[in-house]
């Protein structure tokens, strides 16, 4: 097969996003797949010249150990261009040389990719033209609405790429394959059989100096409004007729127009915390308030956790949890399916009948699950065993992923449009409630599990 020219403008190319992510993963994919023919262009406002660009990409490659004839032609060939990106004649210029198909990365902050999207308003863009926007898509529904509008009046929706590298190709097949092709699991897949689901990715990291942005943001928009709810969405939605990305896209939509925060109760549904002074795996933490460029009085979490229903046959009755923290003891990234109990257990048999629990791992993607059986010795007593399993890592990275997705035009793996309003609409009961103090704010110690008056969320065994 042979694959199509594309050129690559990484917008925002001297950042650390390309040097950091970026730019390794487009090395790693050309190593596995040296057939593909790609231009790149690196964009941004400082001065570079070509060939010191030229070793920033070639350091970038040499972290994964990058080679091969399309890693040799893209070194020769990968220019830099100094450019405002929100000028409609830079944009229209830049675009004048691409060679192929034109894919346009936006590794820029919001703002600024706001600005270039309506600067495209105004330039011829060729045929085929692809974009790719980082989160957040909008700061609220209404903004991500208008955002969705002006990319509309660029290209059509399905070459719209907004990233989730959260979501990595492996990780979402690893998911719905379990799922879809056991029988003993799926009949069982919904409220007749199972309790609760909750969805964790506690970090153990602090604000690692991202006060810029995630003191405006927060736990809940940094990460439970955009990645939590996208895999909530894979967990809970109905089975898609194809692996396409119309179908699948279509399959996760219709799980968030039916997500509301648990008993409609966004002032009860949320709890929220900021981690205090305290050590994590031996590193010392000081106070949230007390780090670098946060602002005390924006009152902002670093422990989020909802609890949203999805009212669909499927799942009635099925709480949701969506956690995710800062500076916790334990690094947890994790989905836990606790099943219901056993609806009776005969007679003569002791010790704990538990419920059945199946958990899988992200990022490495692993499952277990655990079950009660007769115990050595005595069989009338039972005992807890946990199966393990590991899943396939997939060829690349979360971005090596991202990018075959874009460089294939293949949206599958990203946020569709109204997906992305969906997110906004869920959490904004929950957001408004917090910004007007009806949802109090507590503490924890860094190195904690979080508050000690909140119970823990899927810790089982």
């Amino acid at each position: 097969m042979t694959r199509p020219k594309t050129t690559l403008f990484l917008l925002g190319g001297g950042g650390d996003l390309s040097s950091r992510l970026l730019l390794p993963a487009l090395g790693q994919l050309l190593t596995v797949q040296p057939d593909r023919q790609v231009t790149l262009v690196g964009v941004g406002v400082d001065e570079m010249t070509d060939a010191t660009w030229r070793d920033v990409v070639s350091a970038s490659f040499g972290t994964v150990d990058a080679s091969g004839p399309a890693i040799e032609a893209l070194l020769r060939d990968t220019v830099f261009r100094t450019a405002d990106v929100t000028s409609p004649a830079a944009l229209t210029e830049l675009l004048d040389d691409a060679e192929g198909t034109p894919a346009l990365y936006f590794a820029l902050p919001p703002a600024v990719t706001v600005k270039a999207c309506a600067a495209l308003e105004q330039v011829p863009l060729p045929a085929g033209t692809v974009l790719a926007l980082e989160k957040p898509f909008g700061t609220n529904a209404d903004s991500a609405t208008a955002l969705n509008a002006q990319l509309a009046k660029l290209v059509p929706e399905n070459q719209i790429h907004r990233v989730d590298h959260f979501l990595g190709r492996s990780t979402v097949f690893n998911l719905l394959g379990l799922r879809f092709s056991n029988r003993i699991l799926e009949p069982l897949w919904n409220s007749e059989h199972i309790e609760s689901i909750d969805i964790i990715y506690d970090e153990q990291l602090g604000l690692e100096g991202r006060a810029g942005y995630y003191d405006r943001a927060g736990a809940l928009v940094d990460m439970i409004q955009s990645h939590l709810l996208q895999v909530m969405a894979l967990v809970a939605m109905e089975p898609p007729s194809t692996l396409d990305a119309a179908d699948l896209r279509d399959a996760k939509g219709l799980v968030l127009r039916a997500t509301r925060p648990w008993g409609d109760a966004p002032t009860t549904s949320g709890r929220r915390a900021r981690y205090t002074a305290g050590t994590v795996d031996g590193r010392n933490y000081p106070s949230y308030v007390d780090e670098k460029g946060v602002t005390p009085s924006n009152s902002t979490e670093t422990l989020a956790e909802v609890t949203l229903q999805v009212n669909t046959w499927r799942w009635a009755g099925v709480p949701f949890t969506l956690r995710s923290g800062k500076a916790l003891g334990k690094r947890r990234r994790e989905i836990v399916i606790t099943f219901k109990s056993a609806k009776w257990v005969p007679t003569g048999f002791t010790g704990g009948a538990e419920p059945t629990v199946l958990r899988l791992f992200l990022a490495p993607d692993k499952m277990s699950l655990s079950l009660n059986i007769n115990g050595a010795g005595d069989p009338h007593d039972l005992e807890r065993v946990t199966f393990d399993a590991e899943f396939s890592p997939g060829q690349f990275d979360a971005y090596g992923e991202v990018l075959e997705g874009i460089l294939d035009n293949d949206p599958s793996l990203s946020v569709r449009g109204d997906t992305a309003e969906q997110s906004w609409r869920i959490v904004e009961p929950i957001l408004q409630a917090w910004r007007e103090g009806l949802t109090p704010l507590e503490d924890y110690p860094a190195g904690s599990t979080g508050p000690k008056n909140w119970s823990p969320v899927g810790i089982v065994d």
